[in-house]
C-alpha cells in the first residue's frame, strides 16, 4: 500500500452507529508511518472501522506496555526493537561499543526482556497481544566482519529466542513470524538511517507497511476454512488407481512421487488440528476402499469423512459432502489436478476456493500450495473439541441415519445422551469463546464479541456463563453450547445463545432453558435476538416455542420474551442424564 492511500483510508470518518474500538500501538520509537499504516490496514476491513490507536513516549517502551495495560484497549499491538533493550544497539546512542562494554549490553538486553515478559502477561489479561520481535538489523557492535557470526550477536539472539518462545506460551499473546516478515520485507531494506536520526522513525516505508499489514492480520486474522476435499488420482497419490492398481498408485521419495507424500503429511496434520477432509473422486467405489486402506498412507482412513467415489459430477460428491458436514461452501477448499474438474465444481458453488494440485515436475508450486493451506487452515491453538470433530461428524451422520423418528424423546434416550452443565466463569474458556464468535446458523443474533467485551461480561456480578458438552454411545461431541447472559429482578437476560450444528435434533436447547430457569429462578428468560441470513436453525426453534404468531424475520427491540409457564406447556420429555461441573451463583 502506498503511504498516500494509507493516509486516505486511515482519514475516513467513524461511524457514528456503531461502537468505536481502541488500539493501543506499543513502541519505544516515534510511531510515524507504522501508526498510519496499522489505521489503514485496520479502516479496509470490517472489525477495524471505527478503530483508533493510541501510542506511548518515545523511549519507554515498558512504561508503555504498562500504560497500555491500564488503559484496557481492545487490541494492543507490540512491536519490540533491540534500543528498546539496550540504547546502545540502536542509532540514537552514543554509549559506546567498546569490546568490555558487552557484556553489560548482554546484561541489559536479559534485564529488560525479562520485564517486558512480566508486563506483557498483564498486557494480555486486558486484549489480545501481537508482539512483533526485532525487525531491524544489529549495529556492527562486535569485533567480527559481518560475514562472520559474532557469539555476542549470538548470545543476545538466543536470550530473544527464549523470550519469544516463553512469550508464545501466554494466553491471548500472538507473535508475528519472522520468516514470513523476511518474505515480504527483506532485511537490507527495512531500516532508514536519516528518518531514525531526523525523526525517532526507525523504518523504510515499505517496511512499515509491511510489518503494519502483518501486525494487524494477526490481531484479525480471517476467519480459517473449516474443510478441504480432495481428489485421489494424481494429486492424493500419483497415478490412476483404475491403471495403476490398488498397488500402484506412489507417494514416496523412493518412487519420485514425494510431492504427494507431503501433501498426504499436510492432510494428516490438518485432520489432527480438527480440519474435515474429504474425498471426492472419479474411481471405482470398491477401488477406492481397498486403496484407502493401506497401511502405508500418511493420512489415514480414520481421518477422511466422507468419501465420495463414483463416476458422476465432482459437484454433486462436493454437495453430499457439505451436507453430511454440514457448513457452507465458504468454508471449504476443494483440490484436484484438473482444471476443468476445478472449474465444474466452482461454477456450481462461487464460494468454495478451489486449488489446482501441481504436477509431478513442480515441487516449487506444492511447495507454495502447502504453505497456502496452512494460511487457510491455521489457527492460534487446537482444542480438544478441534479433535473431535470429524468423530462427531460420523457420530452425528449416524445418528441422523439410524433416527427412524424425528429423533423422538425415546429415540435420544435410546442413545444413551449425557449432558454436562458449566456455569464456571474461571475455568479454560477459550471454547466458548470460540463457540460464540464463529457459530452461525444457531446463533441468538450474529454478534462476535472482542476479548474486552467478553471480559466485561464475564467479570459482571450479576452475569453467568454456561457451557454444555455433550457424549452419547456414538461418542462425545464436547462442548457444543455457550449462554451468556444475566439475571436481575427475576428476570434472565440472554445476550449470547449458541449452539453447534454437531449437537442438532438431540433437545439440547430444551434442556439448556430448562436449566436456566432451574438455576436462576427467572419468572421469564428475555433473548437479545436478531434474525440474520444464517441462523435459521435459531428461528426455526423460535417458531417451535412462540408458535405461528411469532415472526422470525422481525428484530425485537426489547428482547423476546420466554414466560416459564409458556415453556413449560411446550417442553417435551428431556431423556438426557445431566452432569453439573459447576453451579451458577444464582
Amino acid at each position: 500500500m502506498k503511504l498516500v492511500e494509507a493516509l486516505q483510508l486511515g482519514g475516513k470518518p467513524l461511524d457514528p452507529d456503531q461502537p468505536t474500538k481502541t488500539l493501543a500501538l506499543v513502541c519505544g520509537f516515534t510511531p510515524l508511518h507504522l501508526e498510519t499504516f496499522l489505521l489503514a490496514y485496520a479502516r479496509s476491513g470490517s472489525s477495524g472501522r471505527n478503530l483508533k490507536i493510541s501510542s506511548g513516549l518515545y523511549g519507554d517502551l515498558l512504561g508503555n506496555v504498562d500504560r497500555a495495560s491500564a488503559a484496557g484497549p481492545d487490541f494492543a499491538a507490540v512491536v519490540l526493537e533491540w534500543a528498546d533493550l539496550d540504547p546502545r544497539l540502536g542509532l540514537r546512542s552514543s554509549g559506546g561499543w567498546l569490546p568490555e562494554t558487552l557484556p553489560s549490553i548482554a546484561d541489559a538486553v536479559r534485564d529488560a526482556l525479562r520485564k517486558i515478559e512480566q508486563s506483557l502477561a498483564r498486557l494480555a489479561e486486558k486484549a489480545p497481544v501481537v508482539l512483533s520481535p526485532p525487525t531491524l538489523p544489529l549495529p556492527p557492535v562486535a569485533h567480527t566482519a559481518g560475514w562472520q557470526a559474532s557469539g555476542f550477536v549470538l548470545s543476545l539472539e538466543a536470550l530473544l529466542a527464549g523470550f519469544l518462545e516463553r512469550a508464545a506460551t501466554l494466553a491471548n499473546v500472538h507473535i508475528v513470524s519472522r520468516q514470513r516478515l523476511e518474505e515480504v520485507s527483506p532485511a537490507a531494506s527495512r531500516l532508514d538511517p536519516r528518518m531514525e536520526l531526523g525523526a525517532g522513525f526507525p523504518y523504510s516505508a515499505a517496511h512499515a507497511d509491511a510489518l503494519a499489514k502483518l501486525l494487524w492480520t494477526v490481531l484479525d486474522p480471517p476467519a480459517p476454512k473449516k474443510g478441504l476435499i480432495t481428489d485421489l488420482d494424481n494429486t492424493f497419490w500419483s497415478g490412476i488407481l483404475g491403471e495403476a492398481g490398488v498397488t500402484g498408485v506412489t507417494w514416496s521419495q523412493e518412487d519420485h512421487t514425494q510431492i504427494h507424500g507431503l501433501y498426504q503429511q499436510m492432510l494428516a496434520s490438518l485432520a489432527a488440528s480438527g480440519v474435515l477432509v474429504g474425498v471426492a473422486s472419479k474411481n471405482d467405489a470398491a477401488l477406492v476402499q481397498e486403496a484407502l486402506g493401506r497401511t502405508d498412507l500418511l493420512t489415514p482412513l480414520h481421518s477422511i469423512f466422507p468419501v465420495e467415489a463414483h463416476w458422476g459430477a465432482k459437484s454433486e460428491s462436493v454437495a453430499r459432502i457439505l451436507e453430511a458436514w454440514n457448513i457452507g461452501a465458504d468454508s471449504v477448499v476443494f483440490l484436484d489436478d484438473s482444471a476443468l474438474e476445478l472449474a465444474e465444481v466452482q461454477a456450481r458453488f462461487p464460494a468454495i476456493t478451489a486449488l489446482q494440485f501441481p504436477s509431478s515436475n513442480r515441487p516449487d508450486e506444492l511447495w507454495r500450495l502447502l504453505w497456502h493451506l496452512r494460511d487457510l487452515f491455521g489457527r492460534p491453538q487446537i482444542l480438544e473439541e478441534d479433535r473431535l470433530r470429524a468423530g462427531s461428524l460420523r457420530a452425528a451422520t449416524h445418528f441422523s441415519m439410524t433416527s427412524t423418528t424425528g429423533a423422538s424423546p425415546a429415540f435420544i434416550a435410546s442413545v444413551e445422551p449425557e449432558i454436562t452443565l458449566d456455569f464456571s466463569k474461571t475455568t479454560d474458556l477459550r471454547r466458548a469463546f470460540e463457540l460464540v464468535n464463529k457459530t452461525n446458523q444457531f446463533n441468538l443474533n450474529g454478534r462476535r464479541l472482542t476479548e474486552s467485551d467478553w471480559t466485561n461480561k464475564l467479570e459482571d456480578p450479576d452475569g453467568f456463563l454456561l457451557t454444555v458438552s455433550y457424549q452419547d454411545k456414538f461418542g462425545p461431541l464436547g462442548r457444543i453450547a455457550v449462554a451468556l447472559g444475566r439475571k436481575s429482578a427475576g428476570v434472565c437476560f440472554i445476550d449470547a445463545w449458541v449452539l453447534s450444528c454437531r449437537a442438532f435434533s438431540r433437545l439440547i436447547e430444551h434442556q439448556i432453558l430448562r436449566h436456566l430457569f432451574l438455576i436462576t429462578g427467572a419468572r421469564d428468560i428475555i433473548f437479545d435476538y436478531t434474525p440474520t441470513a444464517r441462523n435459521s436453525p435459531l428461528q426455526e426453534f423460535f417458531s417451535s416455542v412462540f408458535g405461528a404468531e411469532w415472526k422470525a424475520s422481525e428484530a425485537v427491540p426489547d428482547g423476546l420474551r420466554l414466560p416459564r409457564n409458556r415453556f413449560e406447556e411446550i417442553c417435551p420429555e428431556l431423556p438426557h442424564r445431566i452432569k453439573e461441573t459447576a453451579i451458577a451463583s444464582h
